[in-house]
Formats: structure tokens, sequence, C-alpha cells
């Protein structure tokens, strides 16, 4: 179904293999500048998804995930000015290795290949991992979510309008159909495939881990966690809640549960409570005390909602709330409010979570915000990437040899 367009992609890295940074610089400028030339034709196009959204009854944070406005897409052409004005790590020696015997062993960074990544919602994410890739000397094969198929048909002709003269065709390919036969055909296209990673809800990522047999780079569903200190200052507190909830709820660095100490409970949930009057709370019988809402399940705590609904929970102390985490974490991002810094370290090295936080929002979760410029998606894993997904985390390593003629 999908083979042509793979077929094509695995070409067209032979040909990216030698294109130098310059070069790359050149197009994603060339991107920059034309999605600034097209954002009348752009956000025409997304709302045509905005419009089947809100005809399908999605929520309104889910609607805002879509949304393209003329500042979300200059923001997103900024964006890939940034991936552009980055060091290049294609070529970087990592290690070089000097034997008994004369050879001169190098290990350098090399290009991954063909990347294929599947995700949701976001057309932002389709600039994002081009620019990344592009960056990398990468070649991409983006399947993103039927909910914003006007919108990733409209970024990827920019796109390509404005590499045509400057990098190989093919370099960038969206596949356009949306049989779930696809994703299947996709994510075990080994010949054709190097890596997939999957960016999107808990079921479209344990969908691929399971069924994948080209490699994964698993990112994380976001149940993220903020933990309110019995030493916490509880402005901060309340300011870091309703940053990390309110802010963008449909993102995956949004918080899911907040665990407070009880010694500061009700003072901590009287202050949140007029912030919170668009959330709705599920809770234990202790913080319902203090603020409206409805007695939490282990469903609740085990669930990524994307929208205004929150768990909080009243904990009797900081390995309490560690063992919640522990317990019911995506191993996304988890914070920290405290004052006393030897609790902060104790949570910090306590927790194996890809991004641990003292005294800030877990909203920072972002590549952009990493100075990575953008990201692929943030990584759960313990191999290979961990956390926000920039360039080096797109590349993988070879090793040169340098010989004068040694045998073995």
């Amino acid at each position: 179904m999908i083979e042509k367009q793979l077929k094509q992609a695995k070409r067209a890295c032979l040909k990216m293999q030698n294109i130098d940074s310059q070069t790359k610089i050149k197009a994603l400028q060339k991107i920059s500048s034309n999605l600034l030339s097209n954002v009348d034709y752009i956000i025409n196009e997304n709302k045509k998804d905005i419009a089947n959204a809100k005809e399908n009854g999605i929520s309104d944070a889910m609607v805002d995930r879509l949304l393209l406005t003329k500042e979300r897409i200059e923001s997103i052409a900024r964006d890939v000015l940034k991936i552009a004005d980055l060091n290049d790590c294609i070529g970087e020696v990592i290690r070089e290795i000097k034997r008994p015997n004369g050879l001169l062993i190098k290990q350098v960074r090399i290009p991954i290949g063909v990347v294929a990544v599947v995700y949701e919602s976001r057309p932002n994410v389709t600039v994002d991992i081009a620019s990344i890739c592009i960056k990398t000397n990468n070649v991409c094969v983006l399947k993103g979510g039927k909910e914003a198929i006007n919108s990733n048909i409209a970024l990827i002709k920019v796109i390509n309008e404005a590499i045509e003269d400057i990098l190989p065709d093919h370099v960038v390919n969206l596949i356009e159909n949306n049989d779930r036969q696809v994703v299947t055909e996709l994510i075990c296209a080994n010949d054709y495939v190097d890596v997939i990673i999957p960016r999107g809800g808990a079921g479209l990522i344990q969908h691929v881990v399971k069924n994948a047999t080209v490699p994964v780079i698993e990112t994380g569903a976001g149940i993220c966690h903020l933990y309110v200190d019995s030493q916490a200052d509880l402005k901060m507190a309340v300011d870091i809640a309703v940053n990390a909830k309110i802010s963008r709820p449909s993102v995956c660095n949004a918080i899911e549960t907040i665990l407070v100490h009880q010694d500061v409970a009700g003072e901590f949930l009287t202050a949140l409570k007029p912030q919170f009057k668009q959330i709705k709370v599920f809770g234990d019988e202790e913080s319902l005390k203090y603020i409206d809402g409805t007695i939490a399940t282990e469903k609740n705590y085990a669930t990524e909602y994307d929208d205004y609904i929150c768990n909080i929970k009243v904990v009797k102390n900081i390995d309490e709330a560690i063992e919640h985490i522990y317990n019911y974490s995506t191993k996304h991002s988890e914070s920290i409010i405290t004052t006393n810094n030897d609790t902060a370290k104790y949570f910090m090295e306590s927790l194996d979570s890809a991004c641990v936080y003292h005294n800030a929002s877990t909203r920072f979760t972002d590549g952009g915000e990493f100075g990575f410029g953008a990201e692929v998606g943030i990584s759960t894993q313990k191999l290979h990437a961990r956390g926000p997904i920039g360039l080096p985390e797109m590349t993988s390593t070879k090793y040169l040899i340098f010989g004068n003629g040694q045998i073995r």
C-alpha cells in the first residue's frame, strides 16, 4: 500500500549522506520563510480540520491541539530558524582511539536513516520533525492523525516547495492514507525504515510498541505529577500548579495529579480552589474537605486526561508521594515544590522519570525550552534517547578505522 513511498524514502537516504551544513541551513531558512508566505493557505486548510473536530464532538482542549493561528505559525517558523542555527552534530567525533598496532579508530555521528513517526493531532509536530530530520541528514516518513490531515498536507506541501531545489526528492514524506492497516505496514517495514517513533496517546504508543518489528524509540504518555512538600512556598506551589495544569492541558507535559503533604493540605488547597474553578477534580476524602470534586479511583490515577481534569491526593510524607508517583507515573515529568534542598535532592534522586523538577513547572519538558529548537517527542524509555528528542538523539554512530597495512 505504501511500499512505493518507502522505497523512495530509502533511496533518498543515500543522497542525504553527504549534504553539507550550509545546504541544510539554506533549506531550513527557506522552509521558515515559506511558512510565513503561506500563513493564509495553512490557516484555511487548518479550519477544515477544526470544523471536522467540532462536528465530531472533540473536547475544547483537544481542538486547541489542532489549532493553527497566525501567531502559532510564526512561532513554528521561528523554531525552524532555531534548529538551523544549532551546532551540526553530523560527523562529530565522539571518541578517538589509537591502538598499539597503529590503527586509528574514530567513532563519529551519522544519521539514523529513514525515521518514521506516527503521531496524533498537533500539526506543528509535522514541521518540527521534518526540520530536525533535515538538520541531522535523516529522511522522514510522517503518518499524522486523520484529525489533522488537511493541515498536514498543507504543511508538507509548503515544506517540499521550499526545499525542492535544495535537497534531494522524497526527503520529507507524508502518508495521507488513513487506513489503519497503513500503520501496521509502516511499523513492520524493516526493509525500508530504520526506526519508528510513536507520538500521541497511550493507545497509539502501546499499539506501536507491541506490534512493531522495526526498532522503536518509545515516547511516553504524560501522567505527570506535582508534589507540594510540607516546606513548600505555597504561593509558588499554587502558581506552578495552575501553570502546569491549565496553561495547556492537552499536552503531555501538563500535570494530571497533585500530591500535597498533609501538613499544608488545607492552606494549599484553599488557595488553589478559586484558581481551579474550570478544573474537574477527582480527589481523596481528605483533599475534598477543601476543594470541590469527586472521589478518585485507581483508574483516575492511571489516566492521562489531556483535559481540564486533575487528581488531588493528600499524603502523609514524601515517601508516600514517591511511592504513588512510582506506581502511576509514565516516567515523563515530575516536580517537587519545597524550600528544603535536601528534601528536593531525595525526591529527585528517588524517581527515575525522564525529567524531574525542583520548584518549576513540568511544562518546561519541551525541546524548545531545553534549547533544542524543537523536538521529535519526549522519550520515556531508557535506551539511546531520554527526555526531549533533539539533534543528538536523532543520530547513530559508526567507526572509521585508519591503517597503513595492518593485518591480524
